[in-house]
Formats: structure tokens, sequence, C-alpha cells
């Protein structure tokens, strides 16, 4: 494996890298949430009287958040490693991440104004990233490496 010199991750990429950081953090507290849960005796006794329905829909949520977690993961070293594949898969990442907020806003239970703003979020975020990603000679400079 050969690794090309490339352009330094600066400019508008500390954008998109921040907000995949951002992201990480984010994903990984979650994740630690639902461990901490699943440690609670109490709240697996609460979470066992459920029905088969509710407590699938919450492993699920468990599952979907430990795979966009790895997910997330993958995709940060990927871009300090400045490879190829990046655009592409940040793309899909940021596409994931506004499906999940309309899952959300759909959804859950909490309020419209807290839906709503976790939805703008990654709207926004694929508003101004999606085109930079894509038409950036920038970017084509930077991630090069296979």
């Amino acid at each position: 494996m050969t690794v090309t010199p490339a352009e330094r991750i600066g400019g508008w990429l500390l954008a998109p890298l921040a907000w995949l950081l951002v992201s990480l953090l984010g994903t990984l507290f979650v994740v630690v949430r639902f461990i901490t849960v699943l440690l609670t005796p109490e709240i697996v006794a609460v979470l066992n009287a459920q029905s088969t329905g509710d407590k699938a829909l919450w492993y699920a949520s468990f599952i979907f958040a430990v795979a966009m977690g790895g997910y997330t993961l993958w995709l940060t070293v990927a871009f300090f490693k400045r490879r190829r594949q990046v655009p592409k898969h940040y793309i899909i990442w940021l596409l994931i991440s506004t499906l999940l907020a309309l899952k959300a806003f759909a959804f859950s239970p909490v309020s419209d104004t807290l839906a709503l703003r976790q939805l703008l979020f990654p709207l926004l975020a694929a508003a101004l990233i999606v085109p930079y990603l894509k038409r950036s000679q920038r970017v084509k400079k930077t991630f090069v490496n296979p």
C-alpha cells in the first residue's frame, strides 16, 4: 500500500471533520448510556416486563447506535488517513444521520421542537457539505490514498 503525498486537511474541510468528531462523541455517549441501562438490574427488569415489540424496538435502537458509532469511528479514521473513499462514505453517513433524525422526528415521543432541532442539524450539514465534497478541488487533492 502506497501513501500518496496529499494536501493537508485544512480550510473548509475542518467543518466536516468537526461535525464528524462531534457526532462521534455524541454517538459514543448514546452507546455508553445504552450499556449503562443494560447494567442496571432495575431497568432491565422493567425492560423485560415490556411487550416483545417494545423490547425488539429497544434492542434495534441499541444495535443501530452501536453500528452508527462503529461507522462513524471508521469514517473518522479514514478521514485522518485521507482515504479516497471518504467523500462517498461521508455523504452516505450524512444520509444515514438524516434518516435517523427523520425517524426520531416521526416516531419518538419527544417534543416537536426537540425533534425538529435534531432534524435541522443533519439537514443543514447535508445541504452545505455534500456540494462541497462533490465539487471541491481541495477535496479531490486531499483524499487520494487507497
